[in-house]
């Protein structure tokens, strides 16, 4: 049940408008603009759910991303050789 009233000024393009939307869908305006509003509610709690996500999911790989440290000028030419090392002298392997 709906008790609560919100009010506003549009233009008058965009007040003709929503009425010809409502008509086309043989709905009311005041239905048009329920449904659009509660659609955008949606979308943005959808939108701050995936970035909440990704922050998670940053967080979670930033554990995992290390650096190799060296002095050599050609460190990123023998990154692979070097990746490696540290795993053998990590896990024995």
């Amino acid at each position: 049940m709906k008790t609560e009233v919100y009010s506003w000024r549009v233009s008058s393009d965009l007040k003709q408008g929503l009425e010809r939307e409502a008509r086309r869908r043989k709905t009311s305006v005041s239905a048009l603009l329920d449904t659009a509003a509660r659609e955008l509610l949606t979308k943005s709690r959808a939108e701050e759910d995936d970035e909440k996500e990704q922050r998670r999911l940053h967080a979670a790989v930033a554990k995992c991303i290390g650096t190799i440290e060296g002095d050599g000028t050609a460190r990123s030419e023998n990154v692979s050789a070097l990746v490696k090392a540290k795993l053998r002298q990590r896990y024995g392997r």
